[in-house]
């Protein structure tokens, strides 16, 4: 709720702090005293577009602050976490300022935000309501809410519907995609077999490339190859000059030191290394031979090897840059292609799941409909019965439901607010025949039946709601904005005196001139002064002890009404 408003040459305000409480905060005043410059400096918080010619005169900048308590407001805790703005000990403090060259700074518990988020950020905490506001009233996001709050049976029926119509969109959406792909398919059908057919035919095996590059690598070197065979051997066996290769020099080696062994037995171990040396030496010899043996360059076998590769590098150049990436594509291939020959049956499969999920969600719907169409003569029967008593005895107000084909998020329903306000009238639809005096008073006797059962916000503001009215119909507009007190804070601005009794806090604007300037202040009224402002409404300036007596009349009938209206 809102706690307190601050404002700084804000249009006739130099300075003022206005605390509210719980309940009913009454505004009152003479007429041109600056009641509508509070719910002006209000609307500025709350999001409302500001220019500088609010400024007041010979001042720089105008400034309003705003604090509220947001215990138990879950919605507007978690916008503030969305936004990233400190969120702290239930308390909200909003800050907007504006200067002559029309530059302005709107501060959220010391964070900066946009107009927009603050606009966003003022729905959640404030509800107003004036001639011009009232429209919300036609929207149909409202009406949906305001028949769905009345009844606590619909939103558990409307969340199992809502899920039941997510599901089926899921499957629709899904049936969408695979039959769109589905007009692609011959041509993709073809295309795919063709490709597994290309690389199945070349037969591939694992790292068949790299074998391949290894080998004709060999046979196009084989001659360099042979020539360093040739000379490994000459030097391990000897060559034709008869030069001596290592094997020989070794072996000589060992016969030496062995002929040592008769003399000295010092270089044993040492003759016994050499001649294992001589050995692995030899037997390495074998295998240089050998390689030697197999070196044989055959200008076919290249050709076979080298028109394998052109094949395997054609398919690396369409699949993948390895026989391993060709291989996986392939495996890949052959996967949509089973896909694609299972989609008719899972279409015809997804169409069967679909229609199952619109029978579930068209019987969710039709509960959600009986719920409502339950809840909507209840709805109708409570307003037209407060209408009745703010002046209207001929009205008729109907909250209607048609029944839709299709289904939406909320539901088959189109809600309209039907009514007429004189007999012999047929109904339509509130929007087309409904005036702004009645549109106000519809307004509040939503908000009396409602203000216990929905989620609007913790505060509102009735603005100019008594316009055109007094006697009997001024008593029981004033007993339904109190109703509403008893679970809103309300602000109200009223020139009506039994309107004003009800109040649990009474504000009092005046206007005075000061040094030649015009100051506007508020401040609220003791008992005393209650009774006085109150004898000013009822009989005017001329305040008399009848009217003063009249006046501590009213306050006590207000202070009896409002306990029955507690105590029920």
């Amino acid at each position: 709720m809102l706690e307190t408003l601050t404002v700084w040459n804000f249009a006739l305000v130099e300075h003022a702090q206005i605390d509210f409480n719980k309940g009913l905060n009454i505004l009152t005043g003479e007429t041109g005293a600056g009641k509508s410059i509070m719910i002006d400096a209000i609307g500025a918080v709350l999001g409302n577009r500001l220019s500088a010619d609010i400024i007041r005169t010979g001042c720089d900048w105008a400034r309003v602050e705003a604090v509220f308590s947001i215990e138990e407001q879950t919605p507007i805790h978690a916008y503030l976490q969305e936004q990233a703005i400190a969120d702290e000990e239930n308390t909200l403090i909003i800050t907007r300022q504006i200067t002559h060259n029309g530059r302005s700074a709107i501060l959220v518990n010391g964070s900066h935000i946009t107009l927009g988020a603050l606009k966003q950020l003022g729905a959640m905490l404030m509800d107003v309501h004036g001639q011009n506001e009232n429209l919300a009233l036609l929207k149909s996001d409202n009406q949906f809410s305001l028949l769905d709050g009345y009844d606590e049976a619909i939103y558990p029926q409307l969340s199992a519907y809502r899920e039941s119509y997510d599901r089926l969109n899921v499957l629709r959406d899904k049936l969408s995609k695979l039959e769109k792909a589905s007009e692609d398919r011959s041509q993709r059908l073809e295309m795919l077999e063709w490709q597994v057919e290309e690389i199945e035919k070349a037969e591939l095996k694992e790292n068949e490339d790299e074998e391949l590059e290894k080998e004709i690598k060999r046979l196009t070197n084989s001659e360099k190859l042979a020539g360093y065979v040739a000379s490994a051997n000459e030097l391990l066996y000897g060559g034709e000059r008869d030069s001596q290769g290592i094997i020989s020099l070794l072996e000589e080696a060992v016969d030496s030191l062995q002929s040592i062994e008769r003399f000295d037995d010092s270089l044993v171990k040492t003759a016994e290394i050499i001649k294992d040396a001589a050995i692995q030496i030899k037997e390495a010899a074998y295998e240089v031979r050998d390689y030697g043996d197999s070196l044989e360059y055959d200008p076919r076998y290249l050709d076979s090897l080298q028109s394998r590769m052109d094949v395997i590098d054609k398919l690396c150049r369409k699949y993948g840059a390895t026989v391993a990436d060709v291989m996986e594509y392939h495996k890949k291939a052959k996967a949509e292609l089973s896909a694609i020959a299972d989609s008719d049956e899972t279409i015809q499969q997804l169409k069967g799941e679909i229609r199952e999920a619109a029978a579930e969600a068209s019987s969710e719907a039709k509960r959600l409909t009986e719920l409502r169409e339950k809840a909507a003569r209840g709805l109708s029967a409570s307003i037209e019965g407060h209408l009745l008593a703010l002046g209207m005895p001929e009205a008729r107000l109907e909250v209607s439901i048609k029944r839709l084909e299709l289904m939406g998020p909320d539901g088959a329903d189109d809600i309209e607010i039907m009514f007429s306000a004189n007999p012999g009238e047929v109904m339509r639809a509130i929007q087309k025949v409904a005036s702004g005096g009645e549109l106000s008073r519809i307004a509040l006797a939503i908000k009396t039946v409602t203000a216990f059962r929905d989620d609007s916000p913790a505060s509102m503001i009735f603005d100019e709601i008594d316009t055109g009215i007094g006697g009997r119909t001024a008593q029981m507009v004033a007993e339904r904005i109190a109703m509403v007190s008893l679970g809103k804070q309300v602000l109200c601005i009223t020139h009506l005196p039994q309107i004003a009794a009800m109040a649990d806090t009474h504000l009092y604007i005046s206007k005075n001139v000061i040094d030649g300037k015009t100051v506007t202040t508020i401040r609220p009224l003791t008992d005393a002064e209650r009774v006085n402002e109150i004898s000013r409404m009822a009989s005017g300036a001329d305040v008399s002890a009848a009217s003063l007596e009249n006046a501590r009349e009213m306050l006590h009938h207000a202070a009896v009404k409002k306990a029955q209206l507690m105590k029920h």
